[in-house]
This record gives structure tokens, sequence and C-alpha cells, in this order.
């Protein structure tokens, strides 16, 4: 009945039919001189930090404004940004994979008052709205996941570490002047939704402790069956316990065997893992996953816990800036972090980043497959 007094006809189930449910075509959004020049672009340049340009085999150009966002934007923000792009760029705009939003415009004579739009809009505190930078050999836009505001197993918040890491690599992401471009990733908990594996850097949110147990209630809020299936390491077991004389289905968990990782929480509430001490954030450094020069890497533990220090994560952040300052003051041209700590072997590494080095940070596993195993995807002509 429901179809019938929408003005469905089941005699005619065609008869205004919509078809297309969901998002609009792509190439919709396209700007006209990305539209007409699909598949047709010669090459760009990088003109200075943050505006690039593309040049078609037609011999037309797009201009590009690329500036710092964030992941989390309020309705003011974006309204805001597309009454710029409004003004500007015909209304056309776009963001990148790691949050920076980029202004497109057909003339180099429209990209200054781009840019004078951009810079004059501050925020109340004076820091800049819209930064402009973010590409060629400089740190670009912090790719991160949910954090404590979104996430229910986060160790450590996203946009946080993100916000008080990127005021104090500012000048690196409105610069190319660095040796080569660094990326710098950062995930809340260990399922690293945010694959910071690979990146030069890495902000890797880490519980230390096992879940609690709310025994009391666990029976009444969950499956058990499904919160001891949702452990990946067999950690966890049906148990008898008892509550103010009461006998209570609930779970035991053997805390040698637990990684930390949430997926109890995430299938059984009464399970919580966050812990104001034993959650916090390790360091990872050395990963990448271009191929070239080297292979793809994956990112190494440098610091293997920080506490969370909200709001401005001091610790992560002074941290992060020895290492930036020493790859940027050490290595060669082109040569990304990993790279370069290759070069002068990771001991040395620890010294001129001035990091201790502790047992927490041997690697001690090996496999067949260390040694037999084609390991890399790199490729060589």
């Amino acid at each position: 009945m429901a179809f019938i007094s929408s003005g469905y006809n089941p005699d005619k189930p065609m008869e205004d039919r919509i078809t297309d449910i969901g998002p609009r075509k792509f190439d919709e959004f396209y700007p006209p001189v990305i539209k007409a020049n699909k598949g047709k672009w010669l090459y760009h340049e990088i003109l200075e930090p943050g505006v690039l340009v593309h040049v078609s085999e037609t011999g037309d150009k797009v201009f590009t404004v690329r500036v710092g966002g964030a992941r989390l934007m309020s309705v003011t923000m974006i309204r805001e940004i597309c009454e710029i792009a409004d003004k500007h760029c015909g209304g056309y705009v776009r963001w990148t994979t790691r949050n920076n939003v980029e202004f497109m415009v057909d003339s180099l004579d429209k990209v200054a008052p781009l840019k004078a739009e951009l810079l004059s809009r501050k925020q109340i505190g004076g820091g800049f709205k819209f930064p402009i930078g973010g590409t060629g050999a400089g740190i670009t836009n912090i790719v991160h996941t949910q954090g404590w505001i979104h996430c229910h197993t986060p160790a450590t918040d996203g946009s946080g570490p993100v916000k008080a890491a990127m005021d104090v690599l500012f000048d690196q992401f409105t610069s190319m002047k660095l040796p080569a471009h660094l990326r710098i990733s950062l995930a809340c908990c260990l399922n690293m939704c945010g694959a910071v594996h690979c990146s030069d850097i890495a902000i890797l949110g880490f519980h230390r402790k096992p879940p609690m147990l709310d025994h009391e209630y666990l029976d009444k809020m969950c499956e058990i069956p499904l919160a001891i299936a949702a452990c990946p390491t067999a950690a966890i077991k049906p148990a008898k316990v008892e509550v103010d004389g009461q006998k209570l289905n609930s779970v035991a968990v053997k805390n040698s065997r637990c990684m930390f990782c949430g997926n109890c929480y995430t299938m059984c509430p009464a399970m919580p893992l966050a812990d104001k001490e034993g959650d916090g954030i390790v360091l990872m450094a050395g990963g990448k996953v271009s191929n070239r020069i080297s292979p793809p890497k994956f990112s190494k533990v440098v610091v293997a816990f920080l506490p969370n220090e909200a709001p401005r994560w001091a610790s992560t952040t002074d941290a992060i800036q020895k290492m930036v300052n020493a790859y940027s003051n050490g290595a060669r041209k082109y040569e990304r972090l990993g790279d370069w700590a290759e070069r002068i072997g990771w001991e040395r590494f620890f010294s001129v980043c001035d990091l201790p080095f502790t047992h927490h940070l041997i690697d001690d596993f090996r496999d067949p497959a260390y040694y037999t195993w084609r390991q890399t995807t790199q490729f060589k002509f």
C-alpha cells in the first residue's frame, strides 16, 4: 500500500520511474576548461608554493590555488568556501584526498585577486582561514581519522593533534624548502582507517590496557558469542561471574593475548577500552608509497609512547618537529625521510633527531618470507 499511496502503479511499473537515484554524474562538476581538455593535458608546473598550472595540448591552461582545509568543517566554513568559488572561479571548487581545498581559474590574471581574497580571510584569533601552500617539496595537509568526535574506539583525537602539529609545521606548509615532499598522517587506533603505515611520519593512537568488563550489564547489553567472535586473537572466552550474590553470564579476557584493538567494544558496549592513562600516541617514521628511487616502505616505530596532552599535544609536536628539522638539514635533494634514515643508519637517525632508543623499538620478528619472497612492488626500466 505504501507504494500505491506514493503514486506507484503496479500495472505500469515504469511510469514516472526515477532512474537516477544518487549523486549526479561527476563530470557535471568539472570547470569548463577541465571538461574541454579531459585527456589532453601535457604537463603541469608549480609556479610558487600552493599555485599550480596545468597545460593542455590545445594551449588551454588551468591555474590552481591550493589552501589548507580541515577534515571536519562547519556548514558556515563550507558556505564561505563556496562564496569565494562563486566570486572568483565560476562556482567551481574541489577537495583533495588530504583535506586541502583547491580553487581553479582559467587565467593567470585571476590568480592574484584570488590569493588576496584567500589570505585576507582570518580567524577570530588572527590565524589564516585559507593558508596557501601544500605543494612540492613541503608538507601538505595531514590526512587523519575520526578521533574523539566521531569514533567509539580512538586512543587519541584526530583534529586536535593534527591542528597542533600543523601549527608548528606551518612554515613547511607555505614553502617548498624540504629535500622532497613529506607526508604526515594520523590514525586514532591500531585499526588504522587512516592508513598511516606508509607515511614519512605517522601519528598513531595506541591503547595499552585490555578492555574493562562491566559484568553487571554485559549479558544484558551484548550478544556474548558475537563479542567472543570479534576478537582477532581469541583472547575472550565465556565465563560465569558472581555480582552481588547473583551468578551472571559474562566473559573473561586473557590479557597476554589482547592486542588492544577495540573490536570487542564495537560488538559489546559493556567492554570499554578507553583509559586516560593507558591511551596515548605512538610515532612512526620512514614509510612511503612511492617507488621512486627506492621501493615502498612501511613506517617504523620511533617513539614507543607519548601521553595525550590535549589541547596542544606538546610532546608529540616537539618530537615531530625534531624529526622534520633533522631531515630538512641532513637529507639530500629528492631524498624521502625513510631513504635518508636508511642512508645515515637508523642508529644515527635517533641521535640526530634527539629521540631516545629503547628496547620497545627492537623488531625481532623474522619469517622465512623475509628472506625468500619478493617483497617490493618497485619496477625499474
